[in-house]
């Protein structure tokens, strides 16, 4: 089966599952093929942990959620070592973080110094408990849930922690027809939940994984990705500009854009449709910048509206 063939699988099984959201599932193979982490962000009942459990399945990956609450423990996501009374030692009881698609729902409920927790898992592909590090199985990636911070019970996620996540993206509300057809689906397959077939498995992500590394990238094409991100930090709205991180995640979502797109190079316009989803949660803006109602969205487009584009790359 090509990849291109199996990417359209993978597209109509999810399709299933979430109607009209193909840009958004898109951007979640995106972040796997790059080895990265994604934000989802969106009011509750936007079916954010149905698409990050129906992706688990299609993909053929082990699937783990941990439900965010303000009393989790950082060893309640990583794991703990316990007394085994029968066997006179202590044993590893691993926690969640210990799977491959990691859902953290609602993260932003939890207490900063639990949501930090996972900062070594999604940086280092490791956990370090009671002074033992252990690595992770790979491929390992964090699919996160975001309240929108105005609701009760919610606390900001730490800068740290939002430069470790690739991409950040919103489901949005369904139009009308795409509302209506949720419903007729419901009716159709008289279950709450679709079924959903395994369209890879763990070796093919692996080896789809190697192959986005081979994706060429042109001299100014990288020029076009370094000239955006030193932009952002020229911005008089901005207190903090994108970083060195950002630039890498931008690359690398571009080049697995490219992939899943038949291409074996990148182009200027992966570059601009990643932009803002891979670097506006990166950047932090002044309190008067925020009070004056400029967003991160907005002013990564103006970024882009400002910088000179390459010409068109042939591979």
């Amino acid at each position: 089966m090509s990849d291109s063939t199996r990417f359209e699988r993978l597209f109509a099984e999810l399709e299933k599952a979430i109607v009209g959201k193909r840009s958004v599932i898109e951007k979640l193979l995106v972040t796997l093929l790059s080895q990265g982490h994604i934000l989802i962000e969106d009011y509750p009942g936007m079916a954010k942990t149905l698409l990050a459990s129906s992706f688990a399945k299609a993909v053929g990956l082990e699937f783990r959620r941990v439900q965010f609450t303000p009393d989790l423990l950082p060893s309640d996501i990583t794991g703990s070592y316990v007394y085994d009374a029968k066997a006179g030692e202590f044993r590893l009881r691993r926690g969640p973080v210990f799977t491959n698609i990691l859902l953290a729902d609602e993260i932003n409920r939890a207490p900063p110094k639990t949501q930090s927790a996972l900062l070594e898992a999604m940086q280092e592909r490791q956990v370090t408990i009671d002074g033992t590090t252990i690595s992770l199985d790979e491929p390992f990636i964090v699919i996160a849930t975001l309240n929108p911070i105005e609701l009760e019970g919610t606390y900001p996620l730490p800068e740290a922690q939002l430069d470790r996540f690739l991409m950040k993206v919103r489901m949005g509300y369904p139009s009308f027809e795409e509302e209506k057809l949720i419903l007729k689906k419901r009716i159709e397959r008289k279950a709450d939940r679709p079924e959903i077939s395994r369209v890879m498995s763990r070796d093919e992500v692996l080896a789809l994984q190697r192959e986005v590394e081979n994706v060429y990238v042109d001299e100014s094409v990288i020029e076009y990705i370094v000239r955006i991100v030193s932009n952002t930090r020229q911005l008089k709205e901005v207190e903090v500009g994108v970083s060195p991180r950002g630039a890498e995640a931008l690359m690398k979502a571009s080049r697995a854009l490219a992939f899943i797109r038949g291409r074996d190079y990148v182009i200027p316009d992966d570059v601009k449709e990643l932009a803002v989803p891979v670097l506006a949660h990166r950047l932090v803006l002044k309190v008067e910048s925020i009070a004056r109602g400029f967003t991160a969205e907005e002013l990564i487009n103006r970024v882009l509206e400002r910088t000179e584009v390459p010409k068109e790359i042939r591979g």
